[in-house]
């Protein structure tokens, strides 16, 4: 990697805690140049604007964040259970992540009118991660481990929504307490409704 894009993505990941805590409006030129160590013209060196700095850095929060939210499920088997993991992985795999909370949380947020291309980003990785939710679903359905009647979009967007909910109940009572509701009813959720009551492999058995 050449020095001038080391620089630029040293510039990302320093700017990435700053807009997701503060926001876009809330993450001054002043507080940009703090915590990176350079003068305006060094960032924008690299970056047309704030507002692709602050997308480019959205890019690097949400990245680690999916990352998370999935890691060590491509080694469960069983979709239900896949499931399952990626609910425990969103309450429980919390370090390292870019300070601030959730950044799809924080830019759908943050985000208005006044920045499409910020809000476009936004829709687009809740999009992704409601794909990634669906083909999960639907690899459920022809192994014949989750009901055939399930909606994958519409199970997908519950367990987003239950989800980002609960962490901003946590976020806005300090208390853990309405994510783990969340998570709880999910868990249920999928094993009484989601779950098929006899998985093919099984009924081959039979």
């Amino acid at each position: 990697m050449r020095k001038g894009e080391q620089t630029r993505q040293e510039i990302i990941r320093k700017a990435a805690p700053l807009f997701n805590q503060r926001g876009f409006d809330g993450a001054a030129l002043s507080d940009l140049m703090r915590v990176t160590g350079l003068e305006k013209g060094g960032i924008y060196r690299h970056f047309d604007s704030k507002q692709q700095l602050a997308g480019e850095a959205f890019d690097y929060a949400w990245h680690l964040a999916l990352d998370k939210r999935f890691r060590g499920t491509q080694e469960i088997t069983d979709t239900v259970d896949r499931l399952k993991q990626i609910t425990r992985n969103f309450r429980d795999r919390r370090a390292g992540l870019v300070p601030g909370g959730c950044p799809l949380l924080n830019m759908a947020t943050d985000s208005d009118d006044g920045k499409p291309a910020l809000r476009t980003k936004a829709r687009r990785a809740f999009n992704s991660w409601l794909s990634r939710l669906r083909s999960i679903v639907e690899e459920g359905q022809a192994r014949g481990e989750i009901r055939s009647g399930v909606d994958p979009s519409e199970l997908a967007t519950f367990i987003v929504t239950s989800l980002e909910g609960g962490l901003m109940l946590e976020r806005l009572q300090k208390n853990p307490a309405p994510l783990n509701i969340a998570c709880r009813h999910l868990e249920e959720y999928l094993e009484t409704r989601v779950r098929a009551k006899k998985s093919k492999a099984q009924a081959e058995k039979t």
